[in-house]
C-alpha cells in the first residue's frame, strides 16, 4: 500500500513539475514576445542624417544604426500614399487601392482607399495579442472607412490628408483647414503645438494608458515635408552652414558616402535635374534665401531626431527597449516639389507668404525644391516622384537585440513589401491565407537574413515591380528597367545594371537586349495582374 501511495506521489509531483514548467514556458513566450515601432520619417533624403553621411547631426537615429544595421539598398515608391500601402500590407500598391495618389475612382487598383484584398499590419497583430496605436500622417483615405480605427489601430491621431502645416490646422493643399482625426472621430488641432513633439506627446499617452500587451506603435511623423517650419532654436544652430550652396553640399555629402564605403569610391555625381539653376547664377538675396531653406529644413530633421530619442528615453525609462524591436525608415527620395509657386495652387497665397523674416513660422509656405533634393538624393539620380533611384532607394534602420550584427552597413536588397512580413514572422503569426479577395503577400521576412540563418534576403529570380502616374520600374536581381517619361509609352523603359551604375547614367538595353526582354515581359505579367490603365484614372497629378 505505501509503496502504491509512494508511487501515486511520485507521478502527481511528475505532473505538478510538468505543468509548472509548460506553465513558465508559456509566460516565458509572452515576455519574450517583443514590442515593435515602426518610425517613418516624411520626404527625407538618403544622404541628410549623419550616419548616412549627411551634415545634419541626428545622434539618437545614430544611436539606433550602431546597435543595429544600415541597409543601403532598401527600396520604397517614389511617393508617400503608394509607399505607406505597401508598408502597411507588404503588397502592392495598385492591390492596395492606392494606384494613385489622391485620386479616388471604382477602377481596379485606384480605389484611392486601402481596400479589402489586404490586411494591414495592425489588424494581424491585433490577432497576436497586439495593442495598436499610431500617430502623423494617414494618407490613405479620407472617408470614415479608410480611418486607422477601421484598419486594426486601439488608438490613433491621424492626420487624414498627405501634408499638413506643422503648427495650426490650416490645409497647405487648399483653403479650409485640414482633416484631423483621433480614434475615428474628427479631432482639433491643438494651438501652437508642433507637429513632431505633439505627434511623439500622443504615442506616450497611448502607451502610458496600455496593459501589458506587446505594443506595436506606428510613428508616422510629417516631418521634413513641406512646408518648412520650425522654431529658430533648431534652424538657427545651422545658419550659415549652407551658404556655399546645394552643389558643393551635394559633393561634400558624396565624399561622406564614399568615405563610410556605402557607395563606390569612384562613382561621380550624376548630372542635376533640368530644374535647377547653379548656385553662381543666383543673386545674393537669391541665395540668402535658398541657404535659409536648408537651415530650416535641417532644422526640422534635427528637431525629428530629438523626439526619436524622446521615444528612446521613453523605453528605455520603462525597462522595454531591450525588448522593442526598432524600425526607423524615409517613405521615399527627397522632395522636389513646390505647390506654393504652382498655378493649380494659388489659393495658397491667400493664407501663407515666402516673405524671408518670416520664414520658419505659421504663415510661411517655403519648399527646398529640386536644387536641395538633388543633394538629399545623393548619389542617385533625380528624387522624389521618380522611379529612378533617387526616388526609391532611401534608408532603413533596424535595431533591436535580434539583430546579431552591430553598427553594420549592409547592401544586402530589400524592399517597402518586406517590412509587414518582417513583423509577422517576428510576432510569431502569419497572414491570412488567400481567400476570396485577399491578395497573398509579396514581400519576403527579412529576420532570417537579420539573424544570419540566410545569405540574402531574396533571391536572384526575384522581382519588385512599380508603378504610379506613368512612372515605372522593375528590378530584378542587379538589373532595372525604369521609365520617367509621360505619356507612358512602354518603349520608353531604359535598362540599367545597378551594380556597375548605381546612378543610372548608361542604358544597357541594345547591349543587352535578351535582359531588356526579360524586363519587360515581367512589366507586362504585373500589368496584367494588378490591372494597370494608362491614362490613369481620375487624371495625372
Amino acid at each position: 500500500m505505501n509503496g502504491y501511495r509512494t508511487c501515486m506521489l511520485y507521478f502527481v509531483l511528475i505532473a505538478f513539475f510538468i505543468s509548472c514548467e509548460s506553465t513558465d514556458k508559456s509566460n516565458i513566450s509572452q515576455q519574450k514576445k517583443p514590442n515593435i515601432l515602426l518610425i517613418v520619417a516624411d520626404d527625407l533624403g538618403y544622404g541628410d542624417i549623419s550616419c548616412y553621411g549627411g551634415d545634419i547631426p541626428t545622434p539618437h537615429i545614430d544611436a539606433l544604426a550602431r546597435k543595429g544595421i544600415r541597409f543601403t539598398r532598401f527600396h520604397t515608391s517614389p511617393l508617400c500614399a503608394p509607399t505607406r500601402a505597401m508598408l502597411l500590407s507588404g503588397n502592392d500598391n495598385h492591390i492596395a487601392g492606392i494606384g494613385a495618389q489622391g485620386n479616388r475612382t471604382e477602377h481596379f487598383g485606384y480605389e484611392g482607399r486601402l481596400t479589402d484584398r489586404i490586411a494591414t499590419i495592425p489588424e494581424v497583430l491585433k490577432s497576436a495579442g497586439y495593442n495598436t496605436y499610431m500617430s502623423g500622417k494617414w494618407h490613405l483615405g479620407s472617408d470614415s472607412l479608410s480611418d486607422p480605427s477601421q484598419r486594426g489601430f486601439d488608438q490613433s491621431f491621424a492626420l487624414i490628408p498627405g501634408a499638413g502645416n506643422h503648427y495650426s490646422d490650416q490645409n497647405v493643399l487648399r483653403s479650409g483647414k485640414s482633416l484631423y482625426r483621433e480614434n475615428g472621430k474628427k479631432a482639433s488641432w491643438p494651438e501652437g503645438a508642433y507637429s513632431t513633439d505633439f505627434y511623439t506627446d500622443k504615442i506616450l499617452s497611448y502607451l502610458d494608458s496600455h496593459d501589458d500587451s506587446p505594443f506595436f506603435v506606428y510613428a508616422a511623423y510629417t516631418s521634413p515635408h513641406w512646408p518648412l517650419q520650425v522654431d529658430e532654436k533648431y534652424s538657427d544652430q545651422f545658419k550659415g552652414q549652407y551658404d556655399s550652396g546645394y552643389e558643393e553640399l551635394r559633393e561634400k555629402r558624396m565624399k561622406s558616402l564614399k568615405e563610410l564605403k556605402i557607395i563606390p569610391q569612384n562613382l561621380e555625381s550624376p548630372p542635376l535635374h533640368e530644374s535647377v539653376k547653379p548656385w553662381n547664377s543666383l543673386t545674393e538675396k537669391q541665395q540668402k534665401i535658398e541657404a535659409r531653406k536648408m537651415e530650416l529644413y535641417a532644422g526640422m530633421v534635427s528637431n525629428l531626431d530629438e523626439n526619436i530619442g524622446r521615444l528612446i528615453q521613453y523605453l528605455e525609462d520603462k525597462n522595454e527597449l531591450e525588448n522593442t524591436f526598432i524600425i526607423f525608415m524615409s517613405d521615399n527620395g527627397a522632395a522636389h516639389r513646390d505647390f506654393y509657386y504652382s498655378e493649380n495652387f494659388k489659393v495658397l497665397q491667400e493664407y501663407y507668404n515666402d516673405d524671408v523674416d518670416r520664414m520658419g513660422k505659421e504663415d510661411s509656405y517655403v519648399s527646398y525644391g529640386p536644387q536641395w533634393a538633388e543633394a538629399g538624393s545623393a548619389p542617385f539620380k533625380y528624387f522624389k516622384d521618380y522611379a529612378t533611384e533617387g526616388g526609391t532607394n532611401t534608408t532603413l534602420i533596424i535595431s533591436s537585440p535580434l539583430v546579431k550584427a552591430k553598427n553594420e552597413i549592409n547592401p544586402e536588397y530589400a524592399t517597402v513589401q518586406d517590412i509587414a512580413p518582417t513583423i509577422f514572422e517576428l510576432a510569431n503569426t502569419s497572414y491570412p491565407k488567400a481567400k476570396n479577395d485577399l491578395y497573398p503577400l509579396k514581400g519576403e521576412s527579412i529576420l532570417p537574413f537579420l539573424r544570419k540563418e540566410k545569405e540574402n534576403i531574396h533571391s536572384e529570380d526575384h522581382v519588385f515591380v512599380f508603378e504610379h502616374f506613368s512612372h515605372a520600374m522593375v528590378k530584378k536581381h542587379k538589373w532595372k528597367i525604369v521609365n520617367s517619361k509621360k505619356p507612358f509609352d512602354i518603349k520608353n523603359f531604359e535598362l540599367f545594371d545597378l551594380e556597375t551604375d548605381i546612378s543610372e547614367q548608361i542604358d544597357l538595353q541594345s547591349k543587352h537586349p535578351e535582359k531588356y526582354a526579360e524586363l519587360i515581359a515581367e512589366w507586362e505579367k504585373y500589368s496584367k495582374e494588378v490591372q494597370l490603365q494608362f491614362p490613369t484614372p481620375g487624371g495625372d497629378i
